[in-house]
């Protein structure tokens, strides 16, 4: 069983193609997007994706508005935005939106693996505790 299913967004066809062959490699379930509407698109598809790795420099809707998208209509899935553009504004932004995290281009591929995990870690946990509540809710009603 794959360590998470990541959605990899990034407008650079050849970064993506080269990152999903190193990651499938490390037990990673790679979904790959080119643009900010195709991720969109692939999470309505995909409701197994944990995970999304967000490049924030992107032609049409750029990373900042699709994490934004993302934490609207899909709040428990980690975003990781990832850029070659790195600015501390874009950053403090991204986090104030809900990234997970924040990572420049190019980075360490074993570090792009622990926090994707991390990030999917934290997923699974937020699950188990709103299925914890509603659970108890159900319970306590009939009480």
């Amino acid at each position: 069983m794959a360590l998470a299913t990541v959605l990899l967004v990034d407008d650079e066809v050849p970064f993506v193609e080269t990152m999903t062959k190193r990651l499938t490699r490390r037990d990673l379930d790679i979904i790959p997007a080119f643009d900010g509407r195709e991720a969109l698109e692939k999470l309505k598809a995909h409701p197994n994706i944990e995970v999304v790795v967000l490049d924030v420099k992107m032609p049409g809707m750029d990373g900042i508005e699709t994490l934004r998208e993302i934490k609207t209509h899909h709040p428990l899935k980690e975003v990781i935005m990832l850029t070659g553009h790195a600015t501390v504004e874009s950053a403090i932004e991204g986090m104030k939106k809900g990234a997970f995290d924040y990572l420049m281009k190019p980075c360490d591929i074993d570090l792009l693996v622990s926090k994707t995990t991390e990030a999917a870690a934290k997923k699974r946990k937020q699950e188990e505790k709103i299925i914890e509540a509603q659970i108890k809710e159900i319970t306590t009603r009939g009480r």
